[in-house]
């Protein structure tokens, strides 16, 4: 890989002091968005992601006939509702939660629309989701196939692009879903189904379900614009019909975001600080202090501000990541530096993935001298000893944060095309620097 655009990856060269802001959380705004098009009064969503994945999804709103106006920085977005309706093709990116948030409103519009991205996009899977959407009477086909198929056959297609044939109204009802390859599956149908008109009546039936926090928060911004509900149930969800409030939704920082930041402290030792870390929160970055104390790390929480402190040596741990799979490329590149065996489980969804990140990742470390290899719902790592070397990223955010990471205690990292961390952290390489006191 001879990559001429290479960012050389920093060197910590003494311990870290630094508070690092993080900005909103990525699938907090791309759940608010979708639920401002569909609310009954206006929003206005304060504290958003300004970042790739929440530019795809005002896009897609734009497109289906809502009303946005975004600050000059990004940070405030006013959404106005309107009816729904087809128009131009909806661009997904690289997004998961546009392509798979999407399709349950394109099936509310009034006509067909268009859905595609960018082409690693069309590797991702999207079959549970259209199909749930053609069981409930909409008709989704290919955008050479006519009008599809509306009886969630399997003739629905699995992949981007894709045609959702809207008729204005979806019926609602009660649909089974497998999604054992992503919690996004289920979260993109509860967040459209208020406007159903019998609502939705959801069964997972796959053998796991994995980031079950992702369908917390979805439950709970849901309640938060006074949806009814019921979750008692495991596997089984029922949202009734009604309306959704508009008015001042406020974003918390991306807590997934932080942890490249906060691993920093246990790469490269010394002390890292994120304010405003939420007392309680839905998000799987939530589980990042029990982690990076697990892995070496003394971690505290006072007046809103987490600090994990590092001596510079990362302890080999075995953990399971059901819960918070997004979080894997960082706890990977700590565990790659920490001599010994590891193994991290609970995350075979990953292979669907902006890229198959556990593959990646093996390449990855193998690249940089380290040994892993691929478990069925996980990776074993035996770390220590790295050396560097070019890394790719596959245009996924976090295989750049992951080398970043790495990159603090070995010289010689060069990451390809570190601009791809736009998707969620727009000044990343700045961050970075700046957290190590470069300007």
């Amino acid at each position: 890989m001879n990559t001429p655009d290479l960012w050389p990856a920093p060197v910590a060269t003494r311990p870290l002091e630094a508070v690092v802001a993080v900005p909103g959380s990525k699938s907090l705004t791309n759940r608010a968005l979708p639920l401002a098009a569909l609310a009954s009064a206006p929003t206005t969503i304060q504290g958003a992601l300004h970042s790739r994945d929440a530019e795809l999804m005002i896009g897609a709103l734009r497109s289906l006939g809502a009303g946005v106006e975004v600050s000059d920085d990004g940070t405030t977005v006013r959404v106005t509702p309107q009816p729904l309706r087809a128009g131009a093709p909806i661009d997904c990116g690289l997004a998961g939660t546009v392509m798979r948030f999407v399709p349950p409103l394109a099936a509310l519009a009034d006509g067909p629309v268009l859905l595609d991205g960018d082409p690693g996009a069309r590797l991702r899977p999207m079959g549970p989701v259209l199909r749930a959407i053609a069981a409930l009477g909409v008709p989704v086909a290919g955008p050479d196939d006519g009008a599809g198929r509306a009886d969630g056959s399997g003739d629905v297609p699995g992949f981007l692009p894709v045609v959702v044939h809207g008729a204005g109204r979806v019926r609602g009802g009660e649909i089974e879903v497998d999604a054992s390859t992503s919690s996004q599956f289920v979260s993109g149908l509860l967040l459209a189904a208020p406007r159903f008109e019998a609502g939705l009546t959801l069964h997972h039936v796959g053998e796991v379900l994995p980031s079950q926090p992702h369908i917390d928060m979805t439950i709970a911004v849901l309640r938060d614009r006074g949806v009814d509900v019921d979750d008692v149930a495991p596997g089984k969800w029922r949202v009734e019909p009604g309306e959704i409030s508009g008015g001042e939704v406020v974003i918390e920082p991306d807590l997934s975001n932080a942890g490249p930041f906060l691993a920093a402290a246990l790469a490269a030792g010394g002390r890292v600080s994120v304010p405003h870390w939420p007392s309680s929160t839905t998000q799987p970055g939530a589980l990042l202090p029990e982690f990076l104390t697990r892995l070496g790390g003394s971690v505290t929480l006072a007046d809103g501000t987490l600090t994990v402190t590092g001596s510079g040596r990362v302890q080999p741990a075995d953990l399971d990541l059901t819960a918070a799979g997004e979080l894997a490329p960082t706890i990977a590149a700590l565990l790659a530096l920490a001599p010994g065996e590891s193994r991290l489980t609970g995350i075979a969804h990953l292979r669907g993935h902006e890229t198959d990140r556990l593959a990646a990742l093996v390449t990855e470390i193998t690249r940089l001298g380290g040994h892993a290899e691929e478990l069925p719902d996980g990776l074993l790592i035996r770390g220590g000893a790295l050396r560097g070397g070019e890394v790719a990223t596959y245009h996924d955010h976090r295989m750049a944060t992951f080398a970043a990471i790495v990159g603090l205690a070995v010289p010689g990292v060069g990451i390809e095309n570190v601009g791809t961390t736009a998707k969620t952290l727009p000044d990343f390489p700045s961050m970075w620097q700046r957290m190590l006191g470069e300007d």
